[in-house]
């Protein structure tokens, strides 16, 4: 971590308009509405909330952010300037940003010749009067004006004296910042640098960075630029937006407190709730190696990293993951040593602690994986280790599935035996495919001896086909089912050469493993029938 410290960077948020802009990624008015706040909350500087004059639902945004107070960011509107041949008092997309009354407008213009010509069939010379005439205008209405110099690296590669030039007019008329965006994401770090270096010597403003991610050097690019100058950093959270996204605020904001000793003043603590907070807005699932925040971002499997890092985390921690937000995992696989066990057990002997090592390996080599099913971990450890007390044993079970000419479904029906305390209980279900079934018909079962098993809902069921080729549909199968009840959650594993039977082996450890948890008295509780 570095110890100088520095000023602060401008961080400039557009998940609510690039971000959207992304495959898969939408946000209503309202959800937008909750993220802005959510932003100012965890200090972000600047919120870019869409483009009023490109859609209804960005309209309707900046009318709900009328009644709603920020605290610390500022709010900007983002759109283009003013078409060719239009008088900018005149520009019904000049008007639409007026009419969001945020205090900051950000407006892009192009910097490439190539856009110039082809995108807006205009001249050089004209696209220098509509970014100098837009600027001004807005200006003139009160307004603190950003200028988004769209696709600027690739127009300085192809002609820097005219690149520069659009900067130059939107400084004279008036910007109080100049971004720098490599839009099409294929810039990189030196020549980024290069060019922000030219532009922070050039001109007296602020100057800010926008990068995309086609060439995964989003966050680099924008590491090069802050070195050379540059004063803000334009990203949205997660990454997300268009094509392969922009850059990502989660990777940058940490990496340049904790790395650059820039006194970044978000909240870092908060950076992994943030990062989910917009994922769960979003309707996505979170990225489970995302840097800094991700599941995996902490979480160690080898053998030898475990040992290493329950003596001194730093020997495979970059920083301390509790200072984002994180937390560390030890995983639990076929590479597992003793260290991995000892994290995930009550210790004992060395004995003991190498018949669990040798007995994991055993069962991934089977086809079992007990990374994501700690709660079929704990039950095997036990077991091995001679502690395990079961509360039912088991006599069987059957599975029927019927589907006649002129069903639209089969129909599936499983019956179980179990044992607990000397008592037979003989019970049948149906349910929506075999598997539902069978957990039905479990939960009938023992629900009269163990009541607490009806707080039990399955949660989620994946199947995977571990081996394929000749074998074919007799390939082994592997059933992971993520069990809650109401307070925790919880995932076992169960792993054979039949659907069903590896599904049953995953429902009773997931139905064990509550039991065990919830320390049921040792006698069950008989129910009259």
């Amino acid at each position: 971590m570095s110890t100088r410290t520095r000023p602060p960077i401008e961080i400039y948020d557009t998940t609510l308009r690039d971000g959207t802009q992304g495959t898969g990624f939408s946000l209503t008015s309202d959800d937008k509405v909750a993220v802005a706040k959510r932003l100012d909350a965890f200090g972000v500087d600047v919120i870019e909330g869409g483009w009023p004059g490109s859609n209804p639902k960005d309209v309707a945004f900046f009318e709900l952010m009328k009644g709603v107070r920020l605290t610390h960011a500022r709010l900007a509107a983002f759109g283009s300037t003013r078409r060719k041949g239009v008088a900018a008092e005149h520009d019904t997309n000049l008007l639409a940003l007026l009419l969001a009354e945020t205090p900051i407008v950000t407006l892009f213009g192009k910097s490439w010749p190539l856009h110039v010509t082809e995108a807006l069939g205009a001249t050089l010379a004209e696209n220098l009067e509509m970014i100098g005439d837009s600027v001004a205008f807005l200006r003139g209405q009160g307004r603190v004006v950003f200028y988004d110099a769209e696709h600027f690296f690739d127009g300085y590669r192809a002609n820097p004296e005219y690149a520069l030039a659009t900067l130059q007019v939107a400084h004279d008329a008036g910007a109080a910042r100049l971004i720098l965006c490599d839009t099409n994401g294929g810039s990189l770090p030196d020549f980024v640098a290069e060019a922000t270096r030219t532009v922070c010597e050039r001109f007296d403003v602020p100057v800010g960075i926008h990068t995309h991610n086609d060439a995964e050097l989003a966050v680099a690019n924008a590491l090069a630029a802050v070195q050379v100058g540059a004063r803000q950093v334009q990203g949205t959270v997660g990454g997300y937006g268009e094509r392969c996204g922009n850059l990502n605020l989660v990777s940058v904001i940490p990496t340049l407190k904790l790395k650059l000793g820039f006194e970044q003043p978000q909240d870092l603590g908060a950076l992994r709730e943030v990062a989910r907070y917009v994922d769960e807005r979003a309707n996505l699932q979170p990225n489970l190696r995302a840097p800094y925040v991700g599941d995996a971002a902490f979480a160690h499997k080898g053998g030898v990293h475990v040992s290493a890092v329950a003596k001194n985390p730093e020997t495979y921690e970059h920083i301390p993951p509790e200072v984002v937000g994180n937390s560390r995992q030890v995983l639990l696989s076929d590479l597992s040593g003793r260290a991995n066990v000892l994290a995930k057990s009550a210790g004992g002997a060395p004995e003991e602690v190498a018949a669990v090592v040798e007995r994991l390996k055993e069962l991934e080599h089977r086809g079992y994986a007990f990374e994501g099913a700690e709660a079929s971990f704990q039950l095997m450890s036990q077991k091995v280790r001679g502690r395990y007390r079961p509360h039912f044993i088991l006599h069987g079970y059957k599975v029927n599935i019927d589907k006649r000419d002129g069903d639209h479904y089969p129909r599936c029906e499983a019956s179980v035996q179990v044992e607990v305390g000397g008592q037979l209980e003989h019970t049948a279900a149906t349910g929506d495919g075999p598997v539902n079934a069978l957990d039905r018909a479990l939960g009938k079962a023992l629900g009269r001896f163990y009541p607490s098993l009806a707080e039990l809902k399955l949660t989620d069921y994946k199947v995977r086909v571990l081996s394929g080729g000749e074998t074919g549909t007799s390939s082994v199968v592997r059933v992971q089912v993520e069990m809650t009840d109401g307070v925790d959650t919880w995932g076992t594993v169960g792993a054979s050469s039949d659907i069903i039977d590896a599904s049953y082996s995953a429902l009773i450890d997931a139905i064990e493993y509550k039991l065990h948890k919830a320390s049921q008295v040792t006698e069950p509780v008989a129910t009259s029938v």
